[in-house]
């Protein structure tokens, strides 16, 4: 075991091969932090022997122990009805009120420092640097215009374990009338309003591919974000306008054809970037 550890968060078997296609990739890298894969106990047993095959080591992460009046308001009929994603679509195996269990992860003390990484997305190149970087860093929400600046994005981010900072956020979480518009995004930023800027090739959104196609470079893409749609999905309703993309997460997923150059991967308007 060492002191780093990049870590996610599956939390139903739905979300089994976007994990395995992520730990895939994190190896691929040749990092030699360790890979901790938090699940639920909605996750069979058998549904992550092949995560403990590629080498990662499983915590089990129960719901935080928040109230009937939280979980209500964060129900995804609640929180979907509220605030409905006008941009993309949410697959039926997303849960909003699961996401919040990605707090756990400061309570993995056994580790120094952490960089985290949502199950929906794939490493393309080393990552280690992050684990310097200071807390809280995270990279901001881009996929539609400049203005995504602003706001930050919950899938990729370094992090220092403290059961003192797990509870101040629990504190925080769960007040009276508490409604955290995005789950644990929109917390996050709350809870780190000081947060440290990552670039947005940290944690490319996949939307930037056909919405801001200047701004991708395979070359300088460090993690693929794979935000609202899933590539396993069948229903998938964007599937042709990302077919590149998905075919190097199912590369990934199924470890065959793992391009050997990343930047030589045709760009959004087919040359190479």
């Amino acid at each position: 075991m060492t002191s780093r550890a990049y870590v996610t968060l599956v939390t139903n078997d739905a979300y089994l091969p976007g994990a395995i296609a992520l730990v895939r990739s994190i190896r691929h890298t040749g990092t030699r932090a360790d890979i901790v894969v938090m699940h639920t106990g909605a996750v069979a047993s058998e549904t992550l022997a092949p995560l403990t095959a590629l080498g990662a080591t499983l915590f089990q992460a129960d719901l935080l122990p928040t109230s009937t009046a939280f979980n209500n308001a964060h129900a995804k009929r609640e929180i979907h009805g509220k605030n409905p994603f006008t941009k993309g679509e949410k697959p039926s195996f997303h849960t909003p009120l699961d996401n919040f269990v990605k707090l756990r992860l400061w309570q993995l003390t056994r580790y120094e420092k952490i960089v985290f990484i949502d199950a929906d997305a794939l490493v393309l190149r080393n990552l280690d640097r992050l684990f310097d970087y200071p807390e809280f860093s995270a990279a901001p929400n881009v996929y539609e215009s400049l203005v995504d600046f602003r706001r930050m994005n919950s899938g990729v981010f370094a992090a220092r374990p403290s059961e003192a900072t797990f509870n101040a956020m629990l504190t925080a979480l769960d007040t009276p009338g508490a409604f955290w518009k995005r789950t644990d995004q929109t917390f996050l930023q709350h809870f780190f309003p000081e947060w440290n800027g990552l670039t947005v090739y940290d944690n490319m959104l996949q939307y930037v591919w056909f919405n801001m196609p200047d701004l991708w470079d395979w070359s300088m893409i460090r993690v693929l974000h794979f935000q609202y749609e899933k590539p396993w999905q069948e229903d998938h309703p964007k599937a042709e306008k990302l077919q590149p993309l998905i075919d190097l997460w199912r590369a990934f997923y199924t470890g065959k054809g793992i391009p050997a150059d990343i930047s030589a991967l045709p760009g959004p308007r087919g040359a190479a970037t």
